[in-house]
């Protein structure tokens, strides 16, 4: 046994977020949707935001999820914030949200049928 290690805990390592956006474009772009970075944050750990364009003109917002919903892993997990709106309404809240924090990120998605590859928290 290695001294001073008798307590150590191990902690899953998180994904950066331009390491997740690259994994999470591969998956939906195999899918057959499109993605693209509507704006870049921190490459670390900034917030990510996704928009899911149903291509009918209604759109669906996903937000990270608060800390208490975090699972196990450390995997990145998110909550449906807006559901079935226009554009305006998603803009108004990431308006809202870059007031808050200007190093979060705004990842779209067009693909008109299907769930994302999200954690849903």
């Amino acid at each position: 046994m290695i001294v001073g290690f008798e307590n150590w805990v191990a902690f899953p390592m998180r994904l950066t977020s331009v390491m997740w956006f690259a994994v999470f474009m591969r998956v939906e772009r195999e899918r057959g949707a499109y993605v693209s970075v509507v704006r870049s944050g921190s490459k670390e750990a900034g917030a990510l935001f996704v928009v899911h364009n149903h291509l009918n003109g209604t759109l669906d917002l996903f937000a990270p999820a608060p800390q208490s919903m975090a699972d196990d892993r450390g995997d990145r997990q998110f909550e449906r914030v807006l559901e079935n709106v226009e554009r305006l309404e998603i803009d108004a809240y990431l308006e809202r949200q870059i007031k808050f924090d200007p190093d979060l990120w705004i990842i779209e998605t067009e693909a008109g049928d299907g769930e994302l590859e999200l954690n849903i928290g």
